[in-house]
């Protein structure tokens, strides 16, 4: 009976130990559609001096289209388009992004937790650590996310996007 006592108590932890274990490994999938949804609407920030830039998205399926523009003295010096929607195969969000004048640009957007997320250029998908740059957003609130891109060997720079009503 002595014997029995510890062996069971033993067992009785590693039982407990085993199923916090896989308690902490097991991980939500996050909806990236539905997040995705949270840049619908539009959208302003600060692109430079007297330089104000504007980002419209509207629903396009189960993605999104936007529209981007930068407006300095009330004249438009850059405008482009972004059409964004969910790769199940890697499950990330794709965006193709075409500024006027400049070739066309793939990224890898992917939620980390419900309101944070990351940006990689697409080429970068298989492996991000090798990105030469990465871009971390999160959204404040429902009228406001920030974006801080990180270059190598370059100070962060943060961008505070405001919803437009």
């Amino acid at each position: 009976m002595k014997k029995l006592c510890p062996i069971t108590m033993i067992a009785v932890f590693f039982l407990l130990c085993t199923n916090g274990i896989q308690a902490q490994t097991t991980q939500t999938k996050l909806n990236q559609v539905e997040l995705l949804k949270q840049f619908l609407g539009s959208w302003k920030w600060d692109a430079g001096k007297d330089t104000t830039g504007y980002y419209d998205a509207k629903s396009y399926g189960t993605g999104l289209e936007g529209d981007l523009k930068a407006v300095t003295n009330g004249r438009i010096v850059w405008n482009g388009k972004q059409l964004m929607g969910y790769d199940k195969r890697v499950d990330k969000l794709i965006q193709s992004q075409m500024i006027k004048g400049y070739d066309i640009t793939l990224l890898a957007y992917y939620f980390i937790s419900n309101n944070k997320y990351e940006i990689i250029p697409y080429s970068d998908i298989s492996n991000p650590e090798k990105a030469p740059w990465k871009c971390d957003g999160e959204f404040k609130s429902s009228d406001t996310f920030v974006e801080t891109t990180i270059v190598k060997n370059k100070p962060p720079e943060t961008v505070t996007f405001t919803r437009v009503k």
